[in-house]
């Protein structure tokens, strides 16, 4: 190639830098993909409804998840049945209208719901919200 003579383009396209790209996102995807499940608690398969609530996040809440073998969870955190009350006091902190709301799995007879609902409303938290999935997010699924 001479001074003042134009270089010619190059008009192939390298593909591997693009590849090796796609397969690193790719890989990041699949390591993060499992953490990502809506909130807190143990995995547990809702009750679906027609059309429930919208029921939001809500920061200013305790969620007491009730899993398929009647285990009591508060928010992260597994506890027995006779210490829900105390569970309960400790994760309210300082806040005396905190909202209570409990998530169950949908193969739990309800009586294990009703008790769960009794023992947080003689800890003293009245009107605890029940939580479910909309019906079409439920085919979805499975």
């Amino acid at each position: 190639m001479q001074v003042g003579e134009a270089g010619k383009l190059q008009s192939a396209i390298n593909v591997t830098p693009l590849v090796d790209v796609v397969l690193v996102l790719l890989i990041i995807f699949m390591v993060v993909a499992p953490n990502m499940r809506q909130g807190k608690g143990p995995e547990i398969d809702m009750p679906a409804t027609a059309k429930p609530k919208d029921q939001g996040v809500d920061q200013s809440r305790i969620l007491v998840t009730v899993d398929e073998h009647g285990g009591l969870w508060i928010d992260d955190k597994a506890v027995a049945a006779e210490g829900l009350g105390d569970g309960l006091r400790a994760a309210a902190g300082t806040d005396p209208d905190i909202k209570v709301v409990i998530k169950a799995d949908a193969k739990l007879p309800f009586g294990e719901v009703r008790k769960a609902m009794l023992a947080i409303e003689q800890a003293g938290y009245h009107g605890v919200g029940l939580i479910a999935e909309p019906a079409s997010a439920k085919t979805q699924k499975g």
